[in-house]
């Protein structure tokens, strides 16, 4: 068996002779030797590698798919318009509408001379407020005292030329009645008288025209009111006249009542009447109010403007309310209970008439209405619509019946 084994080149461990005899190894199978362990190591790394990365093209394969899934309802999503949307308010009973006035002085009038003549002395500037009869100016008028002295002789002289006129008559009347003068001269002396009788008239007429032009010497206040403006000072020259340019001494105004004027469009006329009360505002005293009274009405309608020109009223004895003032006038008209109020961009002006952009189901169903008053910013609708319709706001022209939308949420309508 040694020989045998040397001959397969087994290497035969020297064994002792006495030891005990043992069942000899089984031969090695023929093939492949068996790998070491960091080979072994290396392999499954490689196997791990392998799996790692075909779970990860399989995990960005399934990203990448949901990905253009959500892509894809994203679009869809976007494809559809999104409108913003607002519902009727239900009718009043009571409408109001808002127009603007304009404030003026109960009475206001500019103050000119009489007389000519220069300044003496003003007593009242901008903002006094004066009386009736009240002295605001006085006026030195040295030709015109002069005229009237002047008159005043001529009269003196007109009167004796009537005394000795009066004697000559009686005179020649007695005469006549003797028959000592003739009928004809007896009638010229009593003409003369007459004539002379016309000239004293004349001159006493001349002489109380000067004595009140001289009493417009003395400017005063023609009512109770507010000096708004004084165009005078001592020594201006004041020249009074049809032929001459008259200067405005003062301008005075009574804003103890004050008039307020407003253009009522033709669709209101007959909703206004004389006796009903008004509130009026102004926008630099926002929390304060006026109570004002339609006191008459032009009773025509403006053919330029097509509204109805309205005076209001108003008390203003705290003086709150200035004239030239812009104010709004609140006018209140009756509303219906069964008609809505609609933004005025809510409306769509088609061909075939008015329509309002209604959304049913996602879709746009154009309704079609009827309108009411105009309230400026909004509309009385009084057939068409309900409270419960979901109006678009700012419909495109391009909006067609039918068409798919989509209504933003509440907090994304701009204040919807």
């Amino acid at each position: 068996m040694r020989e045998t084994m040397e001959q397969e080149n087994i290497p035969v461990e020297s064994q002792p002779a006495n030891a005990p005899h043992e069942a000899p190894a089984p031969p090695a199978p023929t093939g492949s030797p068996r790998p070491s362990g960091s080979r072994a190591l290396a392999i499954w790394i490689i196997c791990i590698v392998v799996i790692l990365l075909a779970l990860g093209i399989t995990v960005g394969i399934r990203s990448r798919i949901a990905a253009d899934n959500k892509l894809e309802k994203t679009a869809d999503a976007t494809s559809i318009p999104s409108v913003r949307v607002t519902y009727p308010k239900s009718g009043d009973k009571v409408q109001t509408i808002d127009l603007p006035g304009n404030v003026q002085p109960y009475l206001d009038t500019p103050i000119y001379a009489r007389t000519s003549g220069y300044i003496k002395q003003w007593y009242v500037d901008i903002g006094a407020r004066v009386h009736a009869g009240q002295l605001m100016a006085e006026i030195e008028t040295p030709e015109l005292d002069q005229q009237l002295q002047q008159a005043q002789a001529d009269l003196k002289t007109a009167q004796a030329n009537l005394n000795i006129a009066e004697i000559t008559s009686k005179r020649w009347q007695n005469l006549l009645a003797k028959n000592a003068v003739s009928k004809q001269e007896t009638d010229q002396a009593i003409s003369d008288m007459a004539a002379r009788q016309s000239a004293v008239s004349a001159s006493e007429a001349n002489v109380r025209r000067l004595q009140q032009m001289q009493d417009f010497e003395k400017v005063v206040a023609p009512f109770d009111g507010v000096v708004t403006a004084r165009n005078i000072d001592v020594g201006s020259l004041i020249e009074a006249g049809a032929n001459t340019t008259t200067k405005e001494l003062f301008h005075l105004g009574s804003i103890h009542t004050l008039r307020v004027y407003v253009a009522v469009p033709e669709a209101y006329v007959s909703t206004v009447s004389d006796g009903a009360n008004v509130a009026l505002t102004e926008t630099d005293r926002p929390g304060e109010a006026f109570k004002g009274r339609v006191v008459r009405n032009s009773s025509a309608i403006d053919p330029i403007s097509r509204t109805l020109n309205v005076e209001v009223d108003v008390n203003n004895a705290n003086g709150h309310l200035l004239p030239g003032a812009y104010v709004f006038v609140h006018l209140d008209l009756p509303g219906s209970p069964h008609s809505v109020t609609l933004p005025s961009n809510a409306i769509l002006f088609r061909a075939e008439g008015l329509r309002a952009a209604v959304v049913r189901q996602n879709h746009v169903v154009l309704v079609p209405i009827t309108i009411g008053r105009d309230y400026g910013s909004s509309v009385e609708v009084t057939s068409g619509l309900t409270p419960q319709d979901a109006v678009v706001l700012d419909p495109p022209d391009s909006i067609a019946q039918g068409e798919e939308v989509q209504i933003m949420e509440p907090g994304k309508q701009g204040g919807e």
